[in-house]
């Protein structure tokens, strides 16, 4: 399976089962006014072709992971969130002053987070289903 991203599309890839990560994908969506982001769950068919292709341990990384088919590689942890971040609405795109802070610091907290995550926010016992409004943004 390969993955036919559109022009100046960016594919997240996300936790699907993840509540932090959907209510974050959700929040992706409102925000997104100029339509840059689709959405894959990292548990399905289009997330594990991306992973294998760019030999991914996901178990390692527990990450959203930004992939784009016009830049080479793949953005993880705080890079992925911001660069996210950058492309929302205003305030949100104010993030990216954030990019001065250090990368191992960034990412320290964004681990930190992350190990925490199904403990503070909880899981879903399946992938989010999107709405009929949003799933033409989605792989599967």
């Amino acid at each position: 399976m390969e993955i036919k991203l559109p022009k100046h599309k960016n594919l997240i890839l996300f936790d699907g089962v993840c509540n932090l990560c959907n209510s974050s994908i959700n929040f992706v969506i409102k925000n997104d006014s100029k339509g840059v982001f689709m959405f894959a769950p990292l548990q399905g068919k289009a997330g594990q072709w991306i992973v294998e292709k760019h030999h991914i341990d996901v178990a390692s990384i527990d990450s959203i992971l930004l992939y784009s088919s016009q830049e080479s590689g793949i953005k993880i942890k705080s890079s992925a969130a911001l660069s996210i971040a950058s492309e929302l609405r205003f305030p949100f795109s104010l993030m990216v002053i954030f990019f001065i802070v250090p990368k191992v610091i960034r990412d320290w907290v964004y681990d930190y987070i992350a190990k925490h995550r199904y403990r503070w926010f909880g899981k879903k016992t399946i992938c989010m289903i999107p709405s009929e409004a949003t799933k033409n943004r989605f792989f599967k």
